[in-house]
C-alpha cells in the first residue's frame, strides 16, 4: 500500500492555559518568525496554523487534561542550527540540547547537527540539518 502517504501534515502543540498559549504565539510568530496561515476559535480554545515551509505547526489553548502522551519531540529543518538556538537563548528559553554533530548509524550513514530547546508549552523542539 505505498503511495497512500505523502508527508506529515502537521504536528499539534496544546498550551495548558492562556497565557502559555499567548507566550507560544510569541514563540513560533515572533522568536522562529513562523507565517501564520490560518485561525480559527471552537467553544474551547482558539487555534492558529504556522507554516514552516514543508509542515504545519497547530497550536491550541485546550491542553489543561493533557499529560505527557507518546510524541517525544518534533524536529524542524533548518540550514542554521546554531543561529536558531542563539536566537532561542536570547529569548530566554531552555536549551535541552546544544548544537552537536552526529552521524546517525543508518544505511547509509546520515551526518547531521542538531540542537533541541524546550518550548513554552513543554514541548522538544529539535532543530536539524542534513550534512551529506
Amino acid at each position: 500500500m505505498s503511495g497512500l502517504i505523502k508527508g506529515t501534515h502537521h504536528v499539534s502543540v496544546k498550551a495548558p492555559d492562556m497565557a502559555t498559549y499567548e507566550k507560544a504565539l510569541d514563540f513560533y510568530g515572533n522568536v522562529l518568525g513562523l507565517k501564520v496561515i490560518r485561525t480559527w476559535d471552537t467553544d474551547s480554545s482558539p487555534y492558529i496554523m504556522f507554516d514552516t515551509g514543508n509542515n504545519i505547526i497547530e497550536l491550541s489553548a485546550d491542553g489543561s487534561s493533557i499529560v505527557d502522551g507518546p510524541v517525544h519531540h518534533f524536529a524542524l529543518a533548518t540550514d542554521h542550527v546554531e543561529e536558531v538556538i542563539e536566537v532561542i537563548r536570547k529569548a530566554g528559553y531552555e536549551i535541552h540540547v546544544e548544537p552537536r554533530d552526529i552521524v546517525i548509524a543508518s544505511e547509509p550513514p546520515l551526518p547531521v547537527t542538531m540542537a533541541f530547546c524546550i518550548g513554552p508549552c513543554k514541548e522538544k523542539i529539535e532543530f536539524f540539518r542534513e550534512n551529506n
